[in-house]
């Protein structure tokens, strides 16, 4: 694949970054496609947060193939890391959630917007419940080696 070569020859030391340049390319790219769609079935007017939920749940199947095998490499027990995958994303989804309730149905914020800033706040979440919770390094489970 064209990004392992690029970062093939990046040290250990930067072993971090590569696997946030790795997120973020898998991120925007699911993330892009998953937010035109959004705006595609709320415009055919289904509500924007029965909508968002549809867009979630595809997103987050999806990106665990994705995230376990080339973002974070894991090498644990798979359904140790869907279970605990799973949880990271429900507290993501709630995040989301709550953004929309708030800032659209509360303070009346359009939902595009708040959206498009939803999903830049539950990455930056994820990355790091992903990173140490769901897909540690050199673990099977969370406290437990390999």
């Amino acid at each position: 694949m064209f990004f392992d070569r690029v970062f093939f020859s990046i040290p250990d030391k930067f072993f971090d970054m590569k696997q946030l340049i790795r997120y973020g390319l898998l991120g925007v790219t699911s993330n892009v496609i998953a937010y035109v769609i959004y705006l595609l079935i709320t415009y055919l007017g289904v509500e924007p947060k029965i909508t968002m939920s549809m867009m979630y749940l595809t997103g987050a199947s999806i990106g665990f193939i994705g995230n376990r095998k080339w973002t974070f490499s894991h090498e644990g027990t798979m359904w140790k890391s869907l279970i605990r995958y799973g949880t990271a994303h429900f507290f993501g989804y709630l995040m989301n959630l709550s953004l929309l309730l708030l800032f659209v149905d509360e303070l009346g914020y359009p939902h595009q917007w708040v959206q498009a800033a939803a999903v830049v706040l539950v990455a930056g979440f994820l990355f790091a419940a992903f990173k140490y919770f769901v897909f540690p390094k050199g673990e099977d489970s969370v406290g437990e080696r390999a």
